[in-house]
């Protein structure tokens, strides 16, 4: 079938469902929706059997769905309405919700329903992180199954009841701030942390801090730091800021100024960064990784062991890796490296893996092209480490997504399990980057030089299963967000136990050896690291300084990237 995907941006679900309907066969073009000329000029020019709409703000055209099939997807239970759907589920602190997938009509979200499948909502996690795990799951589901009823010729969509007994949902309004404002005298941390968590990572909660407007990214409770007058700041740890609340504290990660007029944009940043003229007299409390393992507190780096294997997870705000983060995942790297395992688990317990150097840190920086020197030198040494790692097995855990050098992280390790949920983009052009992190070195080893070119010069992304056909990752899994960090837990005990294991260190230090004699890492290292100092530097023909400031003020393109525009056929 030929499929027409239509989006406000090429996003994670949009991404995701990219991949899967490729994956079974589909033929998949993409159209962002830039005005209603665009949407006619895509549908046009694909002429799809079917125009699936994953992530969309805007009505689709009445002469397009009225003449063909559109099919919206609605991250809401049958019968919710309205723009806002996962903020009010997590502000009512709904336990069940669902996704529902539409047939476009005149008005918004009220077409005759294709498909319909309901999730369990987790507890404690926010919007972003929710979206692109039990939304986007039970989406995928929702829409495999909307298609094979589609191509079914006896088959017909259901007309929408709100009043039916299996339609919970209903119509709401927008979810503005009027509904997201923390009263820091009367909300206790429970309250905060509900509108916090609804508010992210779009739009954030509009407050003030020292006379000026901001947006609050990220909400994390403390549990031990107590003592102060409500919405004071307490203290700060890894670019966060902790914050009183009426009956505790709530830690915030990243700020976003609020827009005044003729102000220039502004974007998220780590929330201390902000804040650092104000901070002189509050306190930094570092936490440990080991002692963060085992303490109701903010942290995002951890170390917990279990038997011969040890777990060192990481979490950072959108997958984007600063300086710091990765000088300080570094040194809990190797902290990690003295310990008495035969086998080291790298990753979150759930959403993005990385996404490699922090271009927000870097765009804000005085000096962009030291701090993206900094920056990827820094990324460079923690994926060196792994490589030349020869004592113990490493395994890269992945729940979530993973891109460019977060990526390429991620392949330094010995093995690499992806949940099958997990979308990878194993490249850096559009970003105008030729791209570091030792990528020349492992991404040939592990798919040949012709699939390593095509991969990074395409710029599409991959979905886990295929990945793994490719030899890129050793495995796929199919789990959900939660049951997957058990199962890797228990492949990684037997991997602990195999009695392979021994002869497989042996022979990976001999391989690094003879790597070494034939081309030193060094050599990879400084030849990657030649471009990316041209592509940071700018200048004729490079587009990286420019590329990178669209991505962090989230511009809008004129028109859709080439790259998606092209009918791509179902991989071979």
């Amino acid at each position: 079938m030929r499929i027409l995907l239509i989006a406000d941006a090429f996003n994670s679900l949009t991404q995701r469902l990219h991949t899967v309907l490729r994956d079974l066969g589909h033929t998949v073009c993409v159209q962002l929706a830039l005005g209603e000329h665009a949407l006619r000029e895509g549908v046009d020019r694909t002429s799809p059997d079917l125009v699936l709409a994953p992530m969309l703000t805007t009505a689709v055209p009445e002469d397009i769905w009225s003449a063909r099939p559109v099919l919206i997807v609605h991250p809401g239970p049958l019968g919710d309405r309205g723009p806002s759907s996962l903020d009010w589920a997590l502000h009512d602190e709904a336990r069940e919700w669902g996704v529902t997938v539409l047939q476009a009509a005149a008005e918004m979200d009220a077409g005759d329903a294709w498909a319909s499948v309901p999730f369990r909502m987790p507890t404690g996690v926010a919007k972003s992180d929710l979206y692109r795990g039990e939304v986007a799951d039970a989406a995928v589901q929702a829409v495999l199954l909307a298609v094979e009823r589609f191509a079914d010729p006896d088959r017909t969509p259901v007309a929408l009841d709100p009043s039916a007994p299996d339609a919970r949902g209903r119509l709401r309004p927008y979810h503005d701030q009027s509904h997201r404002r923390i009263d820091w005298a009367v909300d206790d941390t429970r309250t905060v942390l509900r509108k916090l968590r609804a508010a992210d990572s779009r739009p954030g909660v509009l407050d003030e801090l020292h006379g000026t407007a901001y947006y609050l990214h990220g909400g994390h409770p403390e549990d031990e730091l107590r003592d102060g007058t409500p919405g004071r700041i307490l203290a700060t740890r890894d670019g966060a800021i902790c914050r009183a609340t009426t009956d505790g504290a709530v830690w915030i990660p990243e700020l976003r100024r609020s827009r005044a007029k003729g102000s220039p944009p502004a974007w998220k940043l780590p929330a201390a960064d902000v804040l650092a003229a104000h901070l002189a007299d509050v306190p930094d409390v570092p936490v440990s990784p080991e002692q963060a393992a085992y303490r109701a507190t903010y942290a995002q780096i951890r170390y917990t062991e279990e038997g011969p294997v040890g777990f060192l997870e990481f979490s950072f705000p959108g997958g984007a890796m600063s300086t710091s983060q990765c000088r300080r995942l570094l040194a809990a790297y190797r902290a990690a490296c003295t310990r008495p395992t035969s086998v080291l688990v790298l990753g979150p317990e759930r959403d993005i893996f990385s996404n490699g150097i922090h271009l927000g840190v870097i765009e804000a920086a005085t000096d962009p092209v030291s701090e993206s020197w900094s920056n990827i030198t820094a990324m460079n040494d923690l994926v060196e480490a792994v490589l030349t790692t020869t004592d113990r097995l490493t395994v890269a855990a992945l729940p979530g997504s993973a891109a460019a050098g977060g990526l390429m992280l991620a392949l330094a390790a010995d093995e690499v399990w992806c949940r099958e949920a997990a979308v990878l983009n194993p490249h850096y052009r559009l970003m105008g980057l030729h791209g570091s992190e030792y990528w020349t070195y492992t991404l040939p080893r592990r798919v040949g030089a012709e699939t390593a070119h095509r991969l990074t010069t395409e710029a599409l992304p991959l979905s886990a299963s295929r990945a793994e056909s490719l030899g890129l990752i050793e495995a796929s899994v199919r789990d959900t967000p939660a049951g997957f960090r058990t199962r890797v837990a228990r492949h990684a005990a037997e991997l602990a136990a195999s009695d392979s294991t021994a002869a497989r260190l042996g022979r990976k230090k001999q391989r690094l050896e003879e790597n070494e004699g034939t081309r030193p890492l060094a050599s990879y290292r400084a030849a990657e690291l030649d471009e990316m100092a041209r592509n940071f530097r700018g200048g004729p023909g490079e587009r990286h300084p420019e590329l990178r400031r669209a991505f962090v003020l989230k511009t809008r393109p004129l028109h859709t990237p080439d790259h998606l525009t092209r009918l791509c056929a179902p991989p071979c």
